[in-house]
């Protein structure tokens, strides 16, 4: 036991060393050659001290969940710690969020020069758009999109269109809707892992899923959003294959197919959906036309955004000639290459990396024999871990990772219920989100 604690110990260090590097190497970077564009490397923030209406709020969660989490969730019944992490996970993201006030911290994020609610007013005619959408993606092209926008496909403005529609206006409609539906991530990673590690483990997951250093991002930002629906798919596929739903399977695709046209790189889920294929695949032998409905609610929203004159893959192809064009053509490989990984630290907390640790531990040969549940969690884990070391490789994402990485994020978060003593570990979490939040502006 003092062995592994030890080694979880290192672990931890050695990420923050990382942090530290990325720190001390990209000031350096950004002090001779200005090629970051960041100003808090390697995190897209500002270095500002500050308190706020939210400080009160996210201090008592915060203590709440470290000194209760732990229990509650061994002993509430399972809707109940469902229930239950949804309004604490909404509690602590908005409380973090409000630190910053109501105005800088939820009410204009989505409305500044680059985000979705700048270009509503393009969309009064929504197929035309949609027709029209891949011409204005290139820089130097008539009217081009703002860089969020070009940089995903339109499903993602669509539902701040679709909100201004139904009368949900403005930056605090928008903002609330990103962090209550980005809080609904932790539940469908919990139901998740009962289908396929076992009520236990989902148990000792539930306070880390909580009390997750990515808050600070979630509130608020629309990636906390893809977030949920990316999550949410592979819930469902989980429910889908174990429980030999064709209902369930269909829902799943349908998210997924959604999650697509949400943003680019979150077609690498497709990689987690093939470990939790993998884990349940002698239930999907059992019923293998659950693929059948699976597919169908796959096909629906490229059909339909196919239809109305979309071209997801030829915006794909424009998007990456955008992206050169701007800053991402500037900075770095070779630094952001490894800096996006302390990124991850930073939303995924100490505990993840030590978490992280043991599941590596349980995969590898010879260190004795493991619960098969154990073995399942590392497995999906580590696949979640593979998808977002190839959205690093890809080059696509140098910089602000802390925020676009935020649906990976929710899946390496599970490491932690491998976690003997949870209580150190959630107030590592827990200071650290808080250190963030009251030391640095954040922004994207």
């Amino acid at each position: 036991m003092i062995r592994s604690l030890r080694r979880d110990l290192y672990a931890a260090g050695a990420a923050a060393l990382l942090v530290t590097a990325a720190v001390v190497v990209g000031r350096h970077i950004q002090d001779t050659r200005h090629t970051l564009f960041v100003h808090w490397p390697p995190l897209f923030a500002d270095w500002d001290p500050h308190l706020g209406p939210g400080t009160p709020a996210a201090l008592a969660v915060a203590a709440a969940v470290v000194a209760y989490g732990p229990a509650v969730a061994a002993r509430l019944p399972w809707r109940g710690l469902l229930a239950a992490a949804w309004a604490s996970a909404l509690a602590w993201i908005l409380s973090l969020a409000l630190v910053d006030g109501w105005h800088r911290g939820i009410a204009v994020r989505l409305t500044t020069t680059n985000e979705y609610l700048r270009v509503i007013g393009r969309f009064h005619d929504i197929p035309a758009t949609l027709r029209d959408f891949t011409h204005h993606i290139v820089s130097g092209t008539p009217d081009p999109w703002p860089a969020h926008i070009a940089g995903h496909p339109p499903a993602a403005t669509l539902t701040f269109v679709l909100l201004d529609r139904i009368g949900l206006r403005g930056g605090g409609w928008a903002g609330m809707w990103c962090i209550t539906v980005g809080a609904t991530g932790c539940v469908a990673v919990l139901i998740a892992l009962r289908a396929l590690t076992g009520e236990t483990l989902a148990r000792r997951a539930a306070p880390f899923l909580v009390l997750a250093p990515a808050a600070v991002w979630q509130g608020t930002s629309a990636d906390g959003y893809f977030a949920a629906v990316a999550a949410w798919s592979l819930a469902l596929l989980a429910l889908a294959l174990t429980r030999r739903s064709h209902g369930y399977a269909a829902a799943s695709g349908l998210l997924f197919g959604l999650t697509c046209y949400l943003s680019y790189g979150l077609t690498l889920f497709a990689l987690i959906g093939g470990a939790v294929v993998a884990l349940a695949h002698r239930e999907l032998r059992e019923r293998p036309a659950l693929l059948l409905s699976l597919l169908a609610g796959l096909a629906v929203f490229p059909v339909v955004f196919t239809l109305a004159g979309f071209d997801w893959w030829h915006a794909y192809h424009l998007l990456v000639t955008r992206y050169y064009q701007g800053v991402g053509g500037t900075r770095p490989y070779g630094y952001w290459v490894w800096a996006n990984l302390a990124c991850t630290v930073v939303i995924t907390g100490p505990a993840t990396a030590a978490g992280l640790r043991r599941t590596t531990a349980a995969l590898l040969p010879g260190t004795g024999p493991r619960p098969p549940a154990e073995l399942r969690l590392a497995l999906l884990v580590s696949v979640a871990l593979l998808a977002l070391l190839v959205a690093d490789l890809s080059g696509m994402s140098k910089a602000e990772t802390e925020r676009i990485w935020l649906p990976f994020a929710l899946w390496l978060l599970p490491a932690c219920a491998l976690l003997p003593r949870p209580r150190p570990w959630l107030t590592a979490q827990a200071v650290l989100a808080l250190l963030l939040n009251h030391l640095l502006l954040t922004g994207w």
